[in-house]
């Protein structure tokens, strides 16, 4: 659906400012829904007590997460401090979300292993770098071949969850692998150039710039690639983009149905065990914060919490009674 005129004007502007067009859509699907609530005004004529009853409305009517409401505030904030260059000035007296985040689901080490054993080729490869090395499926399908380092056995991941960049663990077990799935990659690359209108992969304006003949490199070319050129949205440039990023829960799906596993698992329950599990190992919680590329140690603790339930953390007083017996 075409956007409004001044819709499409904050998407043009934030596309300019170098933001991810996961946030433009979602800034802009708030942003419109801000507007509708207060009965299509103009959001020039709009200020905070105008934002502050809508911020209350989600969290008391439409019960979103904390989360939610956090975007949805600075979808607006953005709007009015960046866009409009009306600085909104105190707006905290809104209602607060009070939804707790749900504990996660972990897998145990051999569902993770049944899981696997359904899969094969480039599905299990992905399957297992999500578990393998805590990564979310936006950040699996962005990777490039450059950003795997086998030397040090680590993965560069570039502007995840809050434009920051980390390092994380490569298994040893997947070198073999991932070097099979390079070798696609280049026979991929080497089909392409030779297309009458290829443009090359897809790269952010700025390296474009600065690297204008690195489109057709090999390292600069995504790990898991599309099987088709298209043409780049809004472009007449031919393109490989990254593999579909909504099928990566499909695949997890089927592999599932083929086990005996009754647990609601998607990409994110893998990177949930791979937090838990690096803690049942040993690992400190500092060092599955920076893996997990975690801004606030206290969204790595709710690992723990799922450590400290159960036999492994608390013992039930019926243990101890039934073991007296």
């Amino acid at each position: 659906m075409k956007k409004s005129p001044f819709l499409q004007s904050i998407d043009d502007h934030m596309r300019v400012r170098r933001y991810s067009r996961r946030t433009i859509k979602s800034y802009i699907y708030w942003i419109k829904y801000f507007i509708v609530f207060n009965g299509k005004k103009h959001p020039s004529e709009l200020g905070p007590e105008s934002v502050e009853p809508f911020l209350t409305y989600l969290a008391i009517e439409r019960k979103v997460s904390a989360s939610t409401q956090a975007i949805a505030l600075n979808a607006i904030v953005y709007l009015f401090n960046k866009f409009l260059e009306q600085p909104l000035g105190d707006i905290s007296s809104f209602k607060r979300s009070e939804r707790q985040r749900k504990l996660p689901i972990v897998l145990t080490v051999t569902e993770v292993k049944t899981l696997l054993d359904q899969l094969s080729g480039m599905h299990w490869l992905m399957i297992s770098l999500l578990y393998g090395s805590g990564l979310r499926r936006i950040e699996l399908v962005r990777l490039r071949v450059k950003d795997i380092d086998f030397d040090h056995l680590q993965i560069r991941i570039w502007n995840g969850k809050g434009a920051k960049h980390r390092l994380v663990t490569l298994a040893p077990e997947l070198a073999d692998s991932l070097k099979t799935q390079i070798d696609k990659i280049r026979l991929y690359l080497n089909e392409d150039i030779h297309i009458e209108g290829y443009a090359g992969v897809w790269m952010p304006d700025a390296l474009e710039r600065k690297y204008p003949s690195a489109q057709k490199t090999l390292g600069w070319q995504y790990l898991f690639p599309s099987t088709r050129l298209s043409f780049e949205p809004g472009t007449n440039f031919l393109r490989r983009h990254h593999f579909d990023e909504s099928n990566i829960n499909k695949i997890i799906r089927k592999a599932k149905s083929a086990t005996n596993i009754d647990k609601e698992i998607g990409s994110h329950t893998l990177r949930h065990s791979f937090a838990t599990h690096l803690l049942q190992s040993g690992a400190d919680i500092r060092t599955v914060q920076e893996q997990l590329g975690h801004s606030d140690v206290k969204t790595t603790e709710i690992y723990t919490h799922v450590l400290k339930r159960g036999a492994k953390g608390v013992v039930s007083p019926l243990s101890n009674l039934l073991n007296q017996a």
